[in-house]
Parts: structure tokens; sequence; C-alpha cells
């Protein structure tokens, strides 16, 4: 009995598995699968072998290959392998429909084993980027290209290098690219969000490397998302899968896409000279039109036919509103309420004092956010040294005592003396709520405690005759003992306050700042 019936009578009635019956049989498991699938093609059954001679079986599931004059149909393998890439499509559906146009009864169509053969030996002559099967709509692959290009400040001639950010979608690789001035979290966000709206829809999943600026712990197995790229795959609704380290191939598509942007946008571009970022990305943008149409060498259409046909249908909208983009620092409550961004102070509700919170903020607004529940939201200031205030965050006792609390901290200087208490005024007086001179109120108090009422009274004398009555002026005259200085030179106590200053080449009086 030959190999081929003993094959075909194993895997029908003893219930062995492909191993098994190629254990039993001292041949190959991929032969007994080769036999398998050629009686399939054949429409050979065990019953119907076993009615067959040795050599009539091997004839029906081997015929001998057919005269060059008979020919058949080559498939279109490039339209295949972009059909390939709709949702749903496989090489069984494809055959079946290759099959059915090739005449009544196939005769003249490839089986499906040789079918496949035939496709998958010519993608192999693709580049592996287009070797690669996404479904429309369901990657975008990003990066920065190694190249930059210089810009120049025409004010004062200074060379600045821009960096390139490329983005490709896996089904059509459809293109974008634009510049930034850096690869900063902002800069990466900003770029992917600039791609969305450039293709007018979202797909299921962002692949990038992963570069700081956008994962917090990078990793090959589970690699944590950084706060910024996060909120904008939750505002977007977009699965983020970072390539893996040193792993190029899970993102071949924008590495083969880096390599185009170079050859045609920025070698291109390499005689011209910019002046501004948005003057880089005008020419870019000119560009990537023509790199998009340009006819595929060994596929149909080119990247915008396919984007249109594949990528284009199978994209979500994008929401109503875009990303606004954010930062993001770690801020504590300090006792006046308040939290401190770029010199500016933001009230916070007065319960939280001493908390630890974060600061989300945009070009127009500062929020306040503890344990991702906001709880303070301002419009952004850029005045140093000012405070925002709701009124809503004092506490009870200050917005119900407001005329009292600061006669109380006046009166406390007072009785150090009197050019404490004209610092302390001097608080109140400048200040666009009297509360928000507390802070360096509080901090005059613990001055009176570490160097005594004696020595702040005589720091916050020297401090107005050099006309900066503030509490750091005071700290540091206290720390330096300048204030022993002035009194010992005007016999100590309280004189001090009202004596001039002794004249000498290094002191400065109020009328060096009034000449200057």
């Amino acid at each position: 009995m030959s190999k081929i019936r003993q094959t075909l009578q194993l895997l029908a009635e003893s219930g062995l598995s492909t191993r098994q019956v190629a254990a039993a049989l001292g041949i190959s498991k991929s032969t007994v699968s080769e036999i398998a699938m050629y009686a399939r093609d054949a429409g050979v059954d065990w019953p119907q072998a076993a009615t067959l001679s040795d050599d009539a079986l091997q004839a029906r599931l081997y015929p001998p290959p057919r005269p060059r004059s008979s020919l058949r149909i080559e498939p279109d393998y490039a339209a295949l392998h972009q059909e390939l890439k709709r949702p749903g499509v496989t090489l069984q559906l494809l055959w079946e429909e290759y099959r059915a146009q090739a005449g009544e009864g196939g005769d003249q169509a490839y089986r499906y084993s040789a079918f496949c053969e035939k496709y998958r030996a010519w993608a192999k002559g693709l580049k592996r980027s287009m070797r690669q099967i996404h479904p429309g709509g369901e990657r975008l692959f990003v990066d920065y290209a190694g190249q930059t290009v210089p810009v120049v400040d025409a004010a004062t001639g200074e060379i600045r290098r821009a960096q390139v950010f490329v983005a490709v979608l896996g089904a059509s690789n459809y293109t974008y690219a634009c510049a930034t001035w850096q690869q900063t979290a902002a800069d990466w966000v900003g770029a992917i969000i600039a791609t969305l709206t450039f293709i007018g829809g979202m797909p299921r999943l962002l692949v990038p490397d992963q570069p700081r600026a956008l994962i917090a712990n990078p990793d090959a197995y589970e690699p944590v998302t950084a706060r910024l790229m996060q909120e904008m795959a939750e505002h977007y609704g977009v699965a983020v899968l970072p390539a893996r380290p040193g792993r190029p191939q899970d993102k071949a598509k924008v590495e083969v896409g880096v390599q185009i942007v170079e050859r045609w946008i920025l070698a291109a571009l390499r005689h011209r000279r910019f002046f501004t970022l948005a003057e880089l990305n005008q020419a870019i943008a000119a560009l990537l039109v023509d790199l998009n149409q340009r006819p595929f060498k060994k596929l149909p259409g080119s990247r915008a036919s396919a984007f249109a046909a594949l990528d284009a249908p199978a994209l979500r909208p994008l929401p109503a509103q875009p990303m606004v983009l954010a930062q993001f620092k770690s801020a504590r409550v300090n006792i006046d309420y308040h939290v401190a961004f770029e010199g500016h102070y933001y009230s916070v509700p007065h319960q939280h004092v001493g908390a630890a919170v974060e600061l989300r903020v945009t070009a127009t607004g500062v929020e306040v956010l503890m344990r991702l529940q906001r709880i303070a939201v301002h419009a952004r200031s850029g005045l140093a040294g000012g405070f925002t205030t709701v009124a809503e965050h004092m506490p009870a006792s200050h917005r119900a005592h407001r005329q009292w609390t600061p006669a109380k901290l006046i009166d406390w200087g007072e009785r150090v003396g009197a050019a404490t208490g004209s610092v302390v005024r001097w608080q109140m007086e400048h200040r666009p709520h009297p509360e928000q001179g507390y802070r360096a109120c509080l901090g005059l108090m613990r001055l009176a405690r570490e160097y005594g009422a004696e020595r702040l009274e005589a720091a916050c004398a020297r401090a107005q005759s050099i006309r900066s009555p503030s509490y750091r002026s005071v700290k540091s005259i206290l720390q330096c003992g300048l204030d022993r200085q002035e009194s010992a030179l005007l016999g100590g106590g309280a004189a001090a306050t009202a004596s001039p200053m002794p004249a000498h080449v290094n002191v400065r009086g109020p009328g060096y700042y009034g000449h200057h």
C-alpha cells in the first residue's frame, strides 16, 4: 500500500492528528499536510481513494503539468495585494473570485495552493514595508527623520536646526510631514494632531517609537505612556502601540517613509534658504502633494489613490473640537492657598493648603488637578509676581473680615517698631487683595522669631532706606548681618529708623536711586 493511501486512510479512520500520522508512517508532517491538501483540491475523499489503484490515486492527486499551450490565466497580483488590505478580505475569497472569472469550471485557473504560492513569491519582490499588509484605517506610524533643516533668523543671522516629523498610514502608505523646532512632548503631540487633521480622520492604532517625550517608562512588554500622549489618545479615542525597542520592523512603514521624505522633499529643498518655521512648512506641504500623487512602481495607483480607496473610508471621524495642547507641572499649595507658575500665583480652595497638586497649563488657562480631579481653573496670566484669586477659595474668616485682618497684621508690625509696621503696610498696599500679602507677613513673623524683634526692626529700617521693603530684602539683610552694621553705626535701638545713613563709599542712599 502506498504512503499516499495509508495517509488518507489514517486521517479518515484512525482519528490521529497530522503529527501522529507522520510519526506512524515515518514521513514528515509537511508531507502529510501536502497529501491532505492535494486530495482536497482534487476532490478525492478516502472512500473514493480506496477504489483507485496506487497509480490512479497518485495521478489524481499529482496530475502531470499541462503543456504550455494550455495557458492558465495569471492573477493580477498587485491588485490582489491591495485588496488584501480591505477589512475581511482573505486569499481564499480572492482565489474564489479569480476562479469564477477564469471561465466555465475554472479550468484556466490555478488551484488554490498554486495561487497562494505564486502570490507569495510575487510579494517577496516588494520592499519589506510594502509587503506588510495592514487593514485600511488601522495603523498610523510616526517618527522623526534623522536629517534636520537649517532655518536662519533674519534679524541675527543665527541658524537653528528644525526637526522633521513623518507619519505614514499602514494600508495606503499615505504620507504626511512637517517641521518642528524640537522633539518635546508638545512637538510630538502637536505634529500628530496636525497629521490627523491632514488625513481627516482617526485610525485605530498609533505606532510611535519609544522616546522619553512620549513614553514615561520605555519597555518591550509594558511601556507606560507619558501624560500628554495619554491625554491625546483619550481625546481622539486612539490606542497607542509603541514599537519594541530595537525592533525597527515594528514600524517599517515609517522607516521607509522617512527615507522617501528625505529623498523627495528634504533633498529638493537643500538649496533653499528659510527664515521661519512657517515658511519651511509651506514648502514641505507643497512637495507632499507631489509625493502622494507619485505612481507606485510595483502596485497600481499612488499613495493618494490608495488612501482614497483603502484608508479614508475606514477612518473614524475627528472629534468636534481639536485637542488643546497642555503642559503639566507638579506643585504644592502654599499656606496662602495659592500655587505658583512662572512667577504668577493662582488661588486654590483653602482646604487644600499643603496638598500636592498637578498644574495643567495651556496657552490660555491654568487648571489645578488633585488626583486627576480639577479643583480650580484660571485664565493664564503673564504678570510675574501677580495674583489671580477667586473669592470663594478664601477661608470664611478672610472673606468676612477683609478689613480687620490686614489691620491686625499691621498692628503686629507696629508693635515691633515703626519700620516693621511700614514694611507690613507696604505688603498690604501693593497687592490686588490684602490677603495676598499674608505670605510675606508670615515670613516676617518667622524672621522675628528667628532673629528677634530688635534685629528685625533694624533690618526693616535698612530695607526702607534702600527702597526695597520686601520680605526677600529683609531676609537678605538679616542673613548678611547688615542690620548689625547699621545699628552699630547709628547707636542701635529705634533711632536707627529715623537717623540718616552714614556717609560711606559703599552705601547707596535714597538719592542714588532717585538719579538712576
